[in-house]
């Protein structure tokens, strides 16, 4: 390996974004302690800030280093569709119509488990509304899991631990349930094309384990909690105000028409524009649209794309160095500090490769998935909706990779051993 400097400058300030990721709760107290400055120290413990905050320092680095002309280059190299298509996806699954209808379905699988109702919705929201991430993808079925959650049992005083292993099952169980289909969980939709890998090689190569490994680490919660699971059976404030069903279809036609055109940006954000303006003439229909948590996540994205750019020369050789079984271990690390769907990006490039080493690869950057808030795309959706409900509203990295480590254990398990 023979870096540049801008390469070698790149990789220096990842490392210090995802220090900065693990730190952000150091800022909020500077926040409180240092008052003159709290705006930015607010700012910088906004953990879906940190990344863009970053990126803007390599891009000015870039233009001081390689002249305003390259800078720019890099910037237009850069495929953005990804964090448009979240923050798009992200505020559609986020509305009262949506959310109703999601609430209606999950309520009426709840009422045939033989379970308490508080049980079985709980179990469902870390169950069934991942696995449909593999067809409304991974972004909107966190957006709604996490919005249903913050509305259901996180509005009662509940314990601390609760709090994190639910959403360190959440974000694992989102990572490994999108694996059903080949275009719906981000890093087999950077693969699936390539590899030619169709629904029915996902479903029995992936699919069927993943499936396993999600009713698991969700029962086990279930179990785990079910003294405090009351709360999740209470009816949100947004079911009060019910919406009409044709308001309800025609927020379902977006959501869809949005998810079937998530490759072409200039279709799905028109289509949302479009979706805007009717969401505006039908405003007795809508809670407040979560357009800054959508920007955030999006801002965070995009930073991340600029940063994971630089990093191909030395992560493309620490996976290749890897035999298949290593990868899939390799992988599984790797995608704590970095986005899943670059790994899996990164082994695309490469001719050759075994069909063992491509399954292992993919199985590890989904199975770690959930380790931090960076690791998968749909993260820092949860983690935007939800760190409201934690103390001092943050989600610690710390406390999310503790409890994000025994489900990731059980997909691990699900899909080396199965």
């Amino acid at each position: 390996m023979n870096p540049t400097v801008i390469q070698t400058l790149g990789a220096v300030l990842f490392a210090l974004a995802v220090i900065h990721t693990f730190s952000t709760k150091f800022f909020e107290h500077l926040a409180h302690t240092q008052p003159r400055h709290a705006g930015l120290w607010h700012l910088l413990g906004e953990v879906e800030v940190v990344f863009g905050v970053w990126a803007l320092v390599l891009m000015l680095c870039m233009f001081a280093l390689s002249g305003e002309q390259e800078a720019i280059a890099y910037l237009d190299s850069r495929d953005f569709t990804e964090p448009m298509f979240v923050f798009a996806i992200m505020v559609i699954a986020g509305t009262r119509p949506i959310l109703q209808l999601a609430g209606t379905i999950v309520r009426l699988v709840a009422d045939r488990l033989p379970l308490p109702r508080g049980m079985a919705l709980y179990f469902l929201l870390l169950a069934l509304v991942p696995l449909l991430g593999s067809f409304i993808t991974e972004p909107a079925a966190m957006t709604l899991a996490a919005l249903m959650l913050r509305d259901t049992l996180f509005t009662q005083a509940v314990s601390n631990r609760l709090k994190y292993v639910t959403i360190g099952v959440l974000f694992v169980n989102v990572s490994i349930g999108g694996t059903l289909t080949p275009f719906a969980a981000p890093p087999v939709l950077m693969v699936a094309a390539t590899w030619n890998w169709d629904i029915g090689f996902m479903i029995s190569s992936f699919g069927w384990k993943a499936a396993l490994a999600v009713f698991i680490n969700a029962g086990a919660a279930t179990l785990l909690f079910r003294q405090e699971l009351g709360h999740t059976a209470r009816t949100p404030a947004s079911e009060v105000a019910r919406a009409p069903l044709p308001v309800i279809l025609v927020h379902l036609m977006f959501l869809v028409l949005v998810v079937l055109f998530a490759h072409h940006p200039a279709v799905f954000m028109g289509l949302f524009l479009f979706f805007m303006g009717f969401a505006a003439a039908y405003e007795r229909h809508q809670d407040p649209l979560i357009l800054r948590e959508g920007l955030l996540v999006a801002f965070f994205l995009a930073g991340l794309v600029v940063l994971g750019g630089l990093q191909q020369w030395w992560l493309q050789p620490v996976l290749l160095g890897m035999d298949a079984h290593a990868v899939f271990y390799g992988a599984t690390a790797l995608t704590a500090i970095t986005d899943n769907a670059a790994l899996t990006y990164l082994g695309s490039l490469v001719p050759g490769l075994s069909d063992e080493f491509k399954v292992a690869l993919v199985a590890g950057a989904v199975s770690g998935g959930g380790l931090t808030v960076i690791a998968n795309a749909p993260n820092p959706a949860g983690v935007a909706i939800l760190r409201g409900k934690f103390e001092d509203a943050t989600v610690h990295p710390l406390g999310l990779l503790l409890a994000a480590l025994p489900p990731t254990l059980m997909a691990v398990l699900a899909f080396r051993l199965l």
